[in-house]
C-alpha cells in the first residue's frame, strides 16, 4: 500500500477513535486532503491503466463504460477538491468503520494494482459517493455486460451485479448502498 493511503487511513482511524459520531464533514475535509494530492499526471496514468485493462473488454461496453469512468470516477476528484457544502448529517459509524477495513484490506492485501495512485483515488471516490452524497459507487447509467445498467426508481438505487460481486476481493460492492437488481 502506498504510504499517503496507509495516511489517509490512519487519519480516518483518528477520527473513528476521537469522536462519537462521525460528521460528514470532518470525513470531507480528509477526503479533500487527500484528493489534493493526486496530480493532473496521476490522473492519466490511471486513465491510462484502465484502458490497458479494459483492452480485452467488448467495445460497445467499453466505450461507454470507460466515459462514465473516467467522468465520475476520475473526474469526481475534481468535484471533491472543490465541494465546499457543509453537510449537516453524521454517517453511521458502523457502516464506516466496516468500509474503512474493507478498503484498507483491498490495499493490504495486494487485491487493488499499487502501480498508480489507482487505490488512493478508489478510496476517495468510494467514501466520498457512500457516504457523504449517499449515492452508489457505480453512478446511474453505470453498464454492466448483458445490456443491464445501474439503475435509480423511486429514490432507489440498484445494481445488477450487486450480489455477484459481494464477496469478490477487490469490489466495492459490500460498502455499496445500491440494492440488487432484479431482472
Amino acid at each position: 500500500m502506498s504510504d499517503i493511503s496507509l495516511e489517509m487511513y490512519n487519519d480516518f482511524s483518528n477520527v473513528i477513535s476521537n469522536e462519537n459520531t462521525i460528521s460528514c464533514d470532518s470525513v470531507l475535509e480528509i477526503l479533500k486532503k487527500y484528493a489534493s494530492t493526486v496530480s493532473v499526471f496521476d490522473l492519466m496514468a490511471v486513465n491510462a491503466k484502465m484502458i490497458k485493462d479494459s483492452e480485452y473488454v467488448q467495445k460497445s461496453y467499453k466505450d461507454k463504460g470507460h466515459k462514465v469512468y473516467a467522468k465520475y470516477f476520475l473526474g469526481r476528484l475534481k468535484y471533491i477538491s472543490g465541494d465546499e457544502t457543509h453537510y449537516s448529517k453524521n454517517i453511521d459509524k458502523e457502516e464506516f468503520i466496516d468500509a474503512i477495513a474493507t478498503l484498507k484490506s483491498y490495499h493490504m492485501n495486494g487485491t487493488i494494482n499499487n502501480e498508480t495512485k489507482f487505490p488512493l483515488i478508489y478510496g476517495i471516490v468510494s467514501l466520498y459517493t457512500t457516504f457523504v452524497l449517499e449515492e452508489p459507487i457505480h453512478p446511474v447509467g453505470t453498464p454492466f455486460p448483458g445490456s443491464l445498467e445501474v439503475e435509480e426508481i423511486d429514490g432507489k438505487y440498484y445494481c445488477p451485479v450487486k450480489d455477484a460481486n459481494i464477496d469478490s476481493p477487490n469490489a466495492v460492492c459490500k460498502m455499496c448502498l445500491a440494492e440488487q437488481l432484479e431482472f
